[in-house]
């Protein structure tokens, strides 16, 4: 089974890509969800994070605000850098739990993890490839207001991360997410062909 990251700057269709590739019958494991998980309270990162970051993050149930965290982590690369350090070990461990989980199976040609920060954290030295969806830089801005945020923090989120002409310099494979949905779809198809799924139903 080979084992394939899902990348992407931050709103440039990488969620809309995992939710394809799951129709198209390929598991998609979300290092989002796990980094959630392991900041819980009596998880892994989490006396960690708050040893770090101060109780100033925690909701009166004493679990950490992630928008708490973020309005600290987006402002200062350096605290953004030692909240990685933290967290990232330990999503990596359990995404190669995941992947060994799926491939004792015998059920799937491929699989992927979803991360915003596949290179960032070097989690592609332990993929076989990485698929990188992208946008043009004003549909990614416009979408981040969109979602809430003034433009300063978009950019500023945007600036956090590595650029994506670097992310696509190298990427394993590119899906466009600058058109329709149907032409994402098509590009995905294509993947799942080449990876030799096959499509639902096919």
């Amino acid at each position: 089974m080979l084992r394939y990251g899902l990348t992407g700057g931050i709103a440039s269709g990488k969620s809309t890509v995992g939710k394809i590739l799951r129709e198209l019958g390929f598991p998609v494991i979300e290092a989002d969800g796990i980094a959630h998980d392991v900041m819980e309270p009596g998880q892994p990162a989490y006396s960690e994070v708050v040893a770090k970051f101060g109780d100033s993050i925690l909701d009166p149930g004493k679990r950490i605000t992630r928008g708490r965290l973020a309005a600290i982590v987006f402002n200062d690369r350096e605290k953004l850098n030692q909240l990685n350090a933290i967290v990232h070990p330990r999503v990596e461990h359990e995404m190669l739990r995941q992947f060994a989980a799926l491939a004792k199976t015998g059920n799937h040609t491929a699989a992927f993890v979803e991360a915003a920060l596949i290179y960032e954290a070097g989690l592609h030295h332990k993929l076989d490839g990485v698929v990188v969806a992208w946008c043009l830089p004003e549909q990614q801005l416009a979408r981040l207001i969109e979602r809430g945020l003034s433009e300063l923090e978009a950019r500023k989120r945007i600036a956090m991360q590595l650029p994506v002409p670097e992310k696509l310099a190298m990427a394993t494979e590119k899906i466009d997410c600058s058109g329709t949905l149907e032409a994402t779809r098509r590009q995905l198809e294509q993947l799942a062909a080449k990876l030799g799924q096959g499509l639902p139903g096919k």
